[in-house]
């Protein structure tokens, strides 16, 4: 099971259509961190693919609140042109990767490569 996080339903719908051509269909969907952490306990996914910029409870801080329940867990980060040094941040405190938006060409590839 993916979740996929961000607070923009045009940015979830797309990476699941990425996620849907790459054949991974178990998708879930949370708008914000808050909502992520929550279902993050229910569901453990085996992948997250989480934005940095979110209302509530930003990306950065979600990712601590999964990996302080889960410290090996898979979480793809995706941030905007030019948040360098929070895509640093981020791999610090535990992600597994990072996609710049709105390129996600290989989004699917690191997906697939955590899940095997």
């Amino acid at each position: 099971m993916i979740m996929v996080v961000d607070d923009s339903q045009f940015m979830r719908n797309l990476i699941k259509e990425i996620l849907n051509e790459a054949n991974i269909r178990n998708i879930i969907e949370a708008e914000n961190g808050e909502e992520a952490v929550k279902k993050y306990k229910l569901y453990s996914p085996d992948v997250v693919v989480m934005d940095i910029t979110m209302p509530l409870l930003n990306g950065l801080d979600a990712l601590e609140e999964i990996i302080k329940i889960a410290p090996k867990a898979k979480v793809i980060m995706c941030s905007s042109v030019g948040q360098q040094s929070t895509i640093q941040d981020a791999l610090k405190i535990g992600a597994s990767d990072f996609v710049v938006k709105p390129y996600f060409h290989n989004l699917s590839k690191i997906v697939h490569s955590l899940l095997s």
